[in-house]
């Protein structure tokens, strides 16, 4: 029997807590192949345009799915935590059509394609489970879509703020009402559609309404119910296991 890793670990926890894997598919995962790397805040990890041969997988830090405009303007369409599969489609796809950096430092894990298709040819229940990561991944941008052309910057932050703990709290990455989220407005603003002085506008505002506390990297929701119901948040595209103050 294979013993995991702390490496492999991160990606066993992530799609079994998907779809239910059993002892010989965890002993599978447990024997990919990994090549590491650490890094830096800011760090290209692939570039739009590039053909990579191997997938990654987030061991530790903060990542995200960015998209480069002709006129050198940013959108981050996804932010990812540990355990996730930024470039997943880079199986499937000749060319990626966007860019994974990391947005703090960070630790990152290779699988070579072949190794993981393998795995997924000759083991279902891990087939199924990185399926079910790519629905998932597509309900996570309706809602972008959905905040970006219907929600208000209160409800659009507050909805983001919402789905990350919500991510971080079903792996265990998240310490009871607070959880570490390194982006600075400029970013966020980046994800939202929002300046970075409207950005502060609406933080300061949620502040204000005691709905985050929001101290460097580690912001603590007082009542998700609360911050839920301001976001128009509801978990459920997540496919999560319920958490305190949801349904």
């Amino acid at each position: 029997m294979n013993t995991a890793s702390g490496e492999h670990a991160r990606l066993i926890l992530k799609l079994s807590s998907i779809a239910p894997l059993l002892q010989a598919d965890t002993d599978a995962l447990a024997g990919l192949p990994l090549r590491t790397r650490s890094l830096r805040a800011g760090e290209d990890i692939v570039l739009q345009g590039d053909s990579p041969t191997e997938c990654c997988f987030v061991i530790d830090g903060l990542i995200c799915r960015y998209i480069l405009t002709s006129g050198g303007g940013t959108q981050i369409v996804s932010f990812h935590i540990p355990g996730d599969l930024p470039d997943r489609d880079s199986l499937h796809l000749p060319h990626l059509d966007h860019s994974i950096a990391a947005i703090s430092q960070a630790r990152v894990a290779f699988i070579p394609h072949e190794a993981l298709q393998d795995l997924a040819t000759r083991f279902p229940n891990i087939a199924v489970a990185l399926w079910r990561d790519a629905v998932i991944d597509a309900g996570v941008f309706r809602q972008w879509l959905a905040s970006l052309g219907r929600r208000n910057a209160k409800q659009r932050v507050a909805h983001l703020i919402c789905e990350v703990f919500s991510r971080m709290a079903d792996l265990g990455l998240a310490d009871g009402d607070h959880f570490r989220f390194p982006v600075t407005q400029s970013q966020l603003g980046d994800a939202l559609g929002l300046s970075s002085v409207h950005i502060n506008r609406t933080l300061q505002e949620l502040r204000a309404e005691k709905l985050i506390v929001w101290n460097g990297p580690v912001v603590t929701i007082p009542s998700l119910e609360d911050l839920s119901e301001a976001g128009e948040f509801d978990p459920s595209y997540l496919r999560l296991k319920p958490l305190s103050g949801q349904q």
